[in-house]
C-alpha cells in the first residue's frame, strides 16, 4: 500500500487555490509587485540567521537534513528569509530602489496537523524592500487587507504595535525578565536559556500561568525612541487616510527574531487571526546584504481558505468547459468532432463523447461535467447546418444557424 499523502488535500480542490493565486497575483499587480520563486530547500544557515537558534519555527518546527554532499540544508519554514536571499543574489537592490517583490508556494513546519493547519502548506508574501517611510508599512498592510477581501472576507481589523529598535527591545527585555524573575526561577534550564536569550517571545505564549504572571507589565510602547513614536504615529494616519480598520495592540510581537519596529497581525473579527507580518530592517544585512529597510506579510493560504469556508464565502468550482457537444445520431459524430475542434481553435472549451454513447448517456455526461450547455448535432441540423442550443440550467432550446451559433459561442 502507498503511504499516505504527506498533506491531504480534497481531490478536486484545486479551483480553491486557483482563486487564492489570482487573487494575490491580482492584489500584486495593484500595487506593482513581482512574483519571485524560490528553491524549496535552502542552506540551514539561512534560517539559523533569520529566524534565530532559540525560536520555535527554527527549535521545533524545521526540517533539516544532509544532503549526499553533507551539506545541511532544511525545507523552507517561511518565505520571507528567502525572498531575501534572492534580492541579495540578484542585486536587485541599490542606492534609493525600491524592490517590490511577492511570492506563493509550499513552506513546511514539524507542526501537530489539524484542521486547516497542516505540515506542508502554502504562504503568500508580499515584500516591500528599500524604504523606510511607514507609508510603506501602510501599504503592505493594505494590500494584505485587499488580498483578504478579494478572497470574499470582511469584518476584518489590523491589529498594530511596535516594537521599536535594538534599544528599545534591550530596556524592554530586562523588564520583561524582571517582572517574571519568580516565575522563571521554577522552569526548567532550556526554558531559562530561552526565555533570558530572547525575553520578548514570552509575550507570545498561550501558556496561561505565564499569562497570568505577565499581568501588570508595562507597555512596550512606553519605551520607544523618538524615531520610532513618530513612525508609529505616522502609520496609523495612513491606515486611516486609507480606509484600514485599525487598533493598536501592545501584546503583538511576532515570533520571528528579525521584526524591528511596526509589527501586525490581520484579525477576523469573527474568526480569529489570518496572518502576520511587520518591518525587519536589518534582515538583509543580517543576511549578507548591505543595511536596507524592509517590510512584509507572510499569509497562511490554507487557513485564508478555511476561514472563507466558515464565512460562507469559500470560491466555486468552476466547469473544465462550459459546453458539451452532442452527437444525436450516428452520422453526426463526424460532424461533433468538427465542431469541437473549431470551438476549440476559437478558445471556447467544450468536450464531447469519445466512446460511442446514447444520446441520453452523453447529457448525463454533460451534466457530470459541470457543462451548462449543450451543442447537439444529429441528422436534421447537418442537413440544414444548424446547431440545436440547449441550456442545461433553465432547460431552454433554440435552433441557430451555424454561423449564429459560432459567434454566440465565442461571446
Amino acid at each position: 500500500m502507498l503511504p499516505a499523502p504527506y498533506a491531504k488535500e480534497p481531490v478536486f480542490e484545486a479551483h480553491r487555490w486557483h482563486a487564492a493565486e489570482s487573487s494575490y497575483r491580482k492584489v500584486a499587480g495593484l500595487f506593482g509587485y513581482q512574483e519571485v520563486r524560490t528553491p524549496i530547500f535552502e542552506d540551514i544557515e539561512l534560517f539559523l540567521r533569520s529566524s534565530g537558534e532559540t525560536s520555535d519555527v527554527v527549535s521545533k518546527e524545521m526540517y533539516d537534513f544532509k544532503d549526499k554532499g553533507d551539506r545541511h540544508v532544511a525545507l523552507r519554514p517561511e518565505g520571507t528569509a528567502p525572498a531575501m536571499r534572492a534580492y541579495i543574489d540578484s542585486s536587485m537592490g541599490g542606492q534609493g530602489v525600491v524592490s517590490r517583490l511577492c511570492y506563493f508556494g509550499p513552506v513546511f513546519r514539524y507542526n501537530r496537523p489539524q484542521k486547516g493547519r497542516y505540515r506542508q502548506f502554502h504562504q503568500a508574501g508580499y515584500e516591500l524592500i528599500g524604504s523606510p517611510s511607514p507609508l510603506a508599512d501602510a501599504e503592505i498592510i493594505t494590500a494584505t487587507v485587499r488580498y483578504f477581501k478579494e478572497i470574499g472576507l470582511d469584518n476584518l481589523v489590523v491589529k498594530v504595535n511596535s516594537i521599536g529598535r535594538a534599544e528599545t527591545r534591550g530596556a524592554y527585555e530586562l523588564a520583561i525578565l524582571s517582572h517574571v524573575d519568580k516565575w522563571l526561577d521554577g522552569q526548567d534550564e532550556e526554558q531559562q536559556a530561552k526565555a533570558r536569550k530572547n525575553p520578548l517571545r514570552l509575550l507570545d505564549t498561550k501558556d496561561p500561568d505565564l499569562r497570568a504572571e505577565l499581568d501588570g507589565l508595562p507597555s512596550i510602547l512606553g519605551f520607544l525612541g523618538d524615531d520610532s513614536k513618530a513612525n508609529f504615529a505616522a502609520l496609523q494616519e495612513h491606515l486611516a487616510e486609507s480606509g484600514v480598520a485599525y487598533e493598536v495592540d501592545d501584546s503583538i510581537v511576532r515570533g520571528l527574531d528579525y521584526y524591528t519596529d511596526t509589527v501586525f497581525e490581520v484579525v477576523s473579527t469573527e474568526y480569529g487571526a489570518l496572518c502576520g507580518g511587520g518591518r525587519y530592517d536589518g534582515l538583509v544585512e543580517q543576511l549578507g546584504g548591505p543595511s536596507t529597510p524592509s517590510v512584509g506579510v507572510g499569509i497562511g493560504v490554507e487557513r485564508a481558505l478555511l476561514v472563507a469556508d466558515m464565512a460562507g464565502k469559500a470560491p466555486r468550482a468552476e466547469a473544465p468547459s462550459r459546453w458539451y457537444v452532442v452527437a444525436a445520431t450516428e452520422s453526426a459524430r463526424a460532424a461533433a468532432r468538427t465542431l469541437a475542434i473549431e470551438l476549440r481553435s476559437m478558445g471556447v472549451g467544450c468536450t464531447l463523447d469519445l466512446d460511442g454513447r446514447s444520446v441520453k448517456a452523453q447529457f448525463k455526461q454533460a451534466d457530470r461535467n459541470g457543462a451548462s450547455m449543450t451543442a447537439v448535432l444529429g441528422d436534421d441540423e447537418l442537413a440544414n447546418e444548424t446547431v440545436s442550443v440547449k441550456d442545461l440550467v433553465t432547460g431552454e432550446q433554440k435552433t441557430l444557424p451555424r454561423h449564429v451559433f459560432l459567434r454566440i459561442a465565442d461571446d
